[in-house]
Protein backbone atom coordinates (compact mmCIF):
# COMPACT_ATOMS: atom_id res chain seq x y z
CA UNK A 1 0.00 0.00 0.00
CA UNK A 2 2.63 2.50 1.12
CA UNK A 3 6.27 2.61 0.07
CA UNK A 4 9.03 5.06 0.95
CA UNK A 5 11.95 4.51 -1.43
CA UNK A 6 15.33 6.08 -0.61
CA UNK A 7 13.43 8.95 1.01
CA UNK A 8 15.68 11.69 2.38
CA UNK A 9 15.04 15.14 3.80
CA UNK A 10 17.54 17.82 4.70
CA UNK A 11 17.05 21.05 6.62
CA UNK A 12 20.03 23.19 5.70
CA UNK A 13 23.08 21.12 6.59
CA UNK A 14 21.10 18.70 8.79
CA UNK A 15 19.87 15.41 7.33
CA UNK A 16 16.82 14.57 9.43
CA UNK A 17 15.94 11.33 7.59
CA UNK A 18 18.40 9.56 5.32
CA UNK A 19 17.55 6.95 2.68
CA UNK A 20 14.37 5.67 4.35
CA UNK A 21 13.05 2.47 2.79
CA UNK A 22 9.76 1.52 4.40
CA UNK A 23 6.63 -0.30 3.32
CA UNK A 24 3.24 -1.08 4.79
CA UNK A 25 1.19 -3.89 3.31
CA UNK A 26 -2.56 -4.38 3.39
CA UNK A 27 -3.84 -5.19 6.89
CA UNK A 28 -0.48 -4.78 8.65
CA UNK A 29 0.34 -3.00 11.87
CA UNK A 30 3.85 -1.62 11.43
CA UNK A 31 5.88 0.16 14.10
CA UNK A 32 8.43 2.94 13.69
CA UNK A 33 10.63 3.29 16.77
CA UNK A 34 13.84 4.97 17.82
CA UNK A 35 15.29 7.46 20.32
CA UNK A 36 14.06 11.03 20.54
CA UNK A 37 15.29 13.02 17.55
CA UNK A 38 15.68 9.91 15.38
CA UNK A 39 13.44 11.34 12.63
CA UNK A 40 10.23 9.40 13.24
CA UNK A 41 7.77 12.30 13.23
CA UNK A 42 9.68 13.86 10.34
CA UNK A 43 9.05 10.65 8.39
CA UNK A 44 5.32 10.94 9.21
CA UNK A 45 5.36 14.56 8.07
CA UNK A 46 6.86 13.55 4.73
CA UNK A 47 4.36 10.76 4.21
CA UNK A 48 1.41 13.06 4.95
CA UNK A 49 2.63 15.97 2.84
CA UNK A 50 3.64 18.39 5.60
CA UNK A 51 7.27 18.21 4.45
CA UNK A 52 8.54 17.54 0.93
CA UNK A 53 11.49 15.10 0.70
CA UNK A 54 14.79 16.40 -0.62
CA UNK A 55 15.16 13.19 -2.62
CA UNK A 56 13.53 9.79 -3.02
CA UNK A 57 9.92 8.81 -3.52
CA UNK A 58 6.79 8.08 -1.50
CA UNK A 59 4.23 5.90 -3.25
CA UNK A 60 0.64 5.08 -2.39
CA UNK A 61 -0.72 2.22 -4.51
CA UNK A 62 1.96 3.02 -7.12
CA UNK A 63 1.04 6.74 -7.16
CA UNK A 64 3.85 9.14 -6.27
CA UNK A 65 2.39 11.42 -3.58
CA UNK A 66 5.45 13.60 -2.92
CA UNK A 67 3.99 16.64 -4.67
CA UNK A 68 0.49 16.33 -3.19
CA UNK A 69 -0.87 18.58 -0.46
CA UNK A 70 -1.91 17.12 2.92
CA UNK A 71 -5.66 17.25 2.19
CA UNK A 72 -5.12 15.50 -1.16
CA UNK A 73 -3.16 12.74 0.56
CA UNK A 74 -5.96 12.37 3.11
CA UNK A 75 -8.48 12.04 0.30
CA UNK A 76 -6.43 9.17 -1.13
CA UNK A 77 -6.90 7.26 2.13
CA UNK A 78 -4.11 8.22 4.55
CA UNK A 79 -5.08 9.78 7.88
CA UNK A 80 -3.00 10.61 10.95
CA UNK A 81 -3.06 11.60 14.58
CA UNK A 82 -0.47 13.76 16.34
CA UNK A 83 1.96 13.37 19.20
CA UNK A 84 0.09 16.07 21.15
CA UNK A 85 -3.69 15.81 21.27
CA UNK A 86 -5.21 18.30 18.83
CA UNK A 87 -8.93 18.22 19.46
CA UNK A 88 -11.14 21.22 18.81
CA UNK A 89 -11.63 22.39 22.39
CA UNK A 90 -14.81 24.40 21.82
CA UNK A 91 -16.59 21.60 19.98
CA UNK A 92 -18.46 18.57 21.24
CA UNK A 93 -17.21 15.02 20.79
CA UNK A 94 -19.64 14.56 17.90
CA UNK A 95 -18.64 17.81 16.20
CA UNK A 96 -14.96 16.86 16.34
CA UNK A 97 -15.72 13.69 14.39
CA UNK A 98 -18.09 15.44 11.97
CA UNK A 99 -15.41 17.96 11.01
CA UNK A 100 -13.27 15.13 9.65
CA UNK A 101 -16.27 13.44 8.01
CA UNK A 102 -16.93 16.57 5.97
CA UNK A 103 -13.85 15.73 3.88
CA UNK A 104 -15.95 13.20 1.96
CA UNK A 105 -19.15 15.25 1.84
CA UNK A 106 -18.09 17.67 -0.92
CA UNK A 107 -20.28 20.63 -0.01
CA UNK A 108 -20.21 23.62 -2.33
CA UNK A 109 -20.00 27.10 -0.82
CA UNK A 110 -23.34 27.95 -2.45
CA UNK A 111 -25.09 24.93 -0.90
CA UNK A 112 -23.52 25.55 2.50
CA UNK A 113 -24.48 29.22 2.71
CA UNK A 114 -28.08 28.66 1.62
CA UNK A 115 -28.51 25.29 3.37
CA UNK A 116 -30.05 23.75 0.27
CA UNK A 117 -31.67 20.28 0.47
CA UNK A 118 -28.55 18.58 -0.95
CA UNK A 119 -26.44 20.16 1.78
CA UNK A 120 -28.83 19.10 4.53
CA UNK A 121 -28.95 15.52 3.26
CA UNK A 122 -25.18 15.17 3.09
CA UNK A 123 -24.75 16.86 6.47
CA UNK A 124 -27.19 14.36 7.99
CA UNK A 125 -25.20 11.46 6.51
CA UNK A 126 -21.99 12.91 7.98
CA UNK A 127 -23.67 13.12 11.39
CA UNK A 128 -25.01 9.56 11.17
CA UNK A 129 -21.59 8.23 10.17
CA UNK A 130 -19.96 10.08 13.07
CA UNK A 131 -22.50 8.67 15.54
CA UNK A 132 -21.94 5.15 14.15
CA UNK A 133 -18.18 5.51 14.67
CA UNK A 134 -18.65 6.75 18.23
CA UNK A 135 -20.95 3.83 18.98
CA UNK A 136 -18.40 1.33 17.65
CA UNK A 137 -15.76 2.64 20.05
CA UNK A 138 -18.11 3.13 23.01
CA UNK A 139 -17.99 6.93 22.96
CA UNK A 140 -21.53 7.62 21.74
CA UNK A 141 -22.71 8.31 25.29
CA UNK A 142 -20.36 11.32 25.27
CA UNK A 143 -21.43 12.57 21.81
CA UNK A 144 -22.74 15.92 23.05
CA UNK A 145 -20.16 16.46 25.79
CA UNK A 146 -17.26 18.84 25.34
CA UNK A 147 -14.29 17.02 23.83
CA UNK A 148 -12.00 18.30 26.58
CA UNK A 149 -14.29 16.95 29.29
CA UNK A 150 -13.27 13.39 28.43
CA UNK A 151 -10.59 11.57 30.44
CA UNK A 152 -7.15 11.62 28.83
CA UNK A 153 -7.33 8.09 27.44
CA UNK A 154 -10.72 8.73 25.85
CA UNK A 155 -9.45 11.96 24.29
CA UNK A 156 -6.75 9.88 22.64
CA UNK A 157 -9.38 7.47 21.35
CA UNK A 158 -11.50 10.36 20.10
CA UNK A 159 -8.58 11.69 18.09
CA UNK A 160 -8.21 8.27 16.47
CA UNK A 161 -11.95 8.13 15.75
CA UNK A 162 -11.77 11.56 14.15
CA UNK A 163 -9.08 10.24 11.79
CA UNK A 164 -11.27 7.21 11.03
CA UNK A 165 -14.07 9.56 9.96
CA UNK A 166 -12.06 10.37 6.82
CA UNK A 167 -12.51 6.68 5.84
CA UNK A 168 -8.77 5.90 5.61
CA UNK A 169 -7.08 2.81 4.24
CA UNK A 170 -3.95 3.55 6.26
CA UNK A 171 -3.94 5.16 9.70
CA UNK A 172 -0.75 6.79 11.00
CA UNK A 173 -0.62 7.08 14.79
CA UNK A 174 2.03 9.32 16.36
CA UNK A 175 2.71 8.09 19.92
CA UNK A 176 -0.88 7.08 20.75
CA UNK A 177 0.16 5.78 24.21
CA UNK A 178 1.93 8.99 25.24
CA UNK A 179 0.92 10.01 28.76
CA UNK A 180 -1.12 6.87 29.42
CA UNK A 181 -0.95 4.77 32.56
CA UNK A 182 -0.42 0.98 32.30
CA UNK A 183 -4.16 0.19 32.28
CA UNK A 184 -4.85 2.77 29.57
CA UNK A 185 -1.95 1.39 27.53
CA UNK A 186 -3.37 -2.13 27.75
CA UNK A 187 -6.78 -0.84 26.64
CA UNK A 188 -5.12 1.03 23.77
CA UNK A 189 -3.51 -2.17 22.48
CA UNK A 190 -6.90 -3.87 22.35
CA UNK A 191 -8.41 -0.76 20.73
CA UNK A 192 -5.80 -0.55 17.96
CA UNK A 193 -6.18 -4.24 17.10
CA UNK A 194 -9.97 -3.80 17.06
CA UNK A 195 -9.65 -0.88 14.63
CA UNK A 196 -7.44 -2.90 12.30
CA UNK A 197 -9.83 -5.86 12.34
CA UNK A 198 -13.18 -4.02 12.34
CA UNK A 199 -12.31 -1.39 9.74
CA UNK A 200 -9.98 -3.50 7.61
CA UNK A 201 -7.24 -0.90 7.53
CA UNK A 202 -3.47 -0.85 7.89
CA UNK A 203 -1.73 1.02 10.71
CA UNK A 204 1.69 2.65 10.92
CA UNK A 205 2.57 3.89 14.38
CA UNK A 206 5.33 5.69 16.22
CA UNK A 207 5.56 4.61 19.84
CA UNK A 208 8.06 4.79 22.71
CA UNK A 209 6.05 2.43 24.91
CA UNK A 210 7.80 -0.84 24.08
CA UNK A 211 5.18 -3.11 25.62
CA UNK A 212 2.61 -1.57 23.30
CA UNK A 213 4.65 -1.61 20.11
CA UNK A 214 6.08 -5.09 20.71
CA UNK A 215 2.64 -6.42 21.56
CA UNK A 216 0.69 -5.28 18.51
CA UNK A 217 3.07 -4.83 15.56
CA UNK A 218 3.58 -7.35 12.78
CA UNK A 219 6.81 -5.66 11.69
CA UNK A 220 8.97 -2.79 12.92
CA UNK A 221 11.52 -0.30 11.64
CA UNK A 222 14.13 1.32 13.89
CA UNK A 223 15.59 4.77 13.22
CA UNK A 224 18.67 6.33 14.79
CA UNK A 225 19.88 9.80 13.82
CA UNK A 226 17.72 9.65 10.70
CA UNK A 227 19.11 6.30 9.54
CA UNK A 228 17.29 2.97 9.44
CA UNK A 229 19.35 0.57 11.55
CA UNK A 230 16.98 -2.43 11.62
CA UNK A 231 13.78 -3.89 10.23
CA UNK A 232 11.96 -7.08 11.19
CA UNK A 233 9.44 -8.75 13.45
CA UNK A 234 9.24 -7.70 17.12
CA UNK A 235 11.15 -10.85 18.06
CA UNK A 236 13.91 -10.09 15.56
CA UNK A 237 14.12 -6.46 16.67
CA UNK A 238 14.31 -7.38 20.35
CA UNK A 239 17.40 -9.51 19.75
CA UNK A 240 19.13 -7.16 17.29
CA UNK A 241 22.34 -5.99 18.94
CA UNK A 242 22.35 -2.63 17.10
CA UNK A 243 18.87 -1.89 18.42
CA UNK A 244 19.74 -3.02 21.94
CA UNK A 245 22.79 -0.77 21.99
CA UNK A 246 21.03 2.23 20.44
CA UNK A 247 17.63 2.08 22.05
CA UNK A 248 16.33 -0.88 24.03
CA UNK A 249 19.13 -1.04 26.57
CA UNK A 250 18.99 -4.70 27.55
CA UNK A 251 17.60 -7.53 25.48
CA UNK A 252 14.89 -8.60 27.90
CA UNK A 253 13.95 -5.26 29.42
CA UNK A 254 10.88 -4.72 27.22
CA UNK A 255 10.38 -8.14 25.65
CA UNK A 256 9.75 -11.45 27.34
CA UNK A 257 10.61 -13.67 24.36
CA UNK A 258 7.13 -15.19 24.09
CA UNK A 259 5.36 -12.44 22.16
CA UNK A 260 4.98 -12.81 18.40
CA UNK A 261 4.17 -9.26 17.37
CA UNK A 262 0.68 -8.56 16.02
CA UNK A 263 -0.78 -11.82 17.39
CA UNK A 264 0.59 -11.39 20.90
Amino acid sequence: MLQCIHTTIQFGGLTAVRDLNLKVDDGEIVGLIGPNGAGKTTAFNMITGVYKPTSGGIFWDDTDIVKLKPHQITELGLARTFQNIRLFDEMSVLENVMVAGNLRAHFSVFESVLHLPGYRQRAQKVKEHALDLLEQVNLKKHAYDSATSLPYGEQRRLEIVRALATRPKLLLLDEPAAGMNPQESEELMVFIKKIRNDFGISILLIEHHMQVVMGICDRMYVLEYGNTIAEGTPKEISSNQKVIDAYLGTENEFFDGDAEGGDA
